[in-house]
């Protein structure tokens, strides 16, 4: 089981950086339009990043 987590922490790690390696400007953009939504606007993309995030280990746990 900890492997897993380490596998599934390592793969974060991963996907996280490919957009500030790739593209750092996007990033910069990104980040600055964030920084404009309000503390509920934040919960509702944090909210569904969770739920596509579950939906899709789902999927690939069938």
């Amino acid at each position: 089981m900890w492997r897993d987590i380490g596998a599934a922490l390592a793969l974060l790690l991963v996907f996280e950086g490919i957009l500030p390696f790739a593209n750092p400007g996007a990033l910069r953009r990104a980040l600055a339009a964030m920084n404009e939504l309000s503390d509920g606007q934040l919960r509702v993309v944090g909210l569904a990043s969770m739920l596509i995030g579950l939906l899709f280990l789902v999927i690939v746990n069938r």
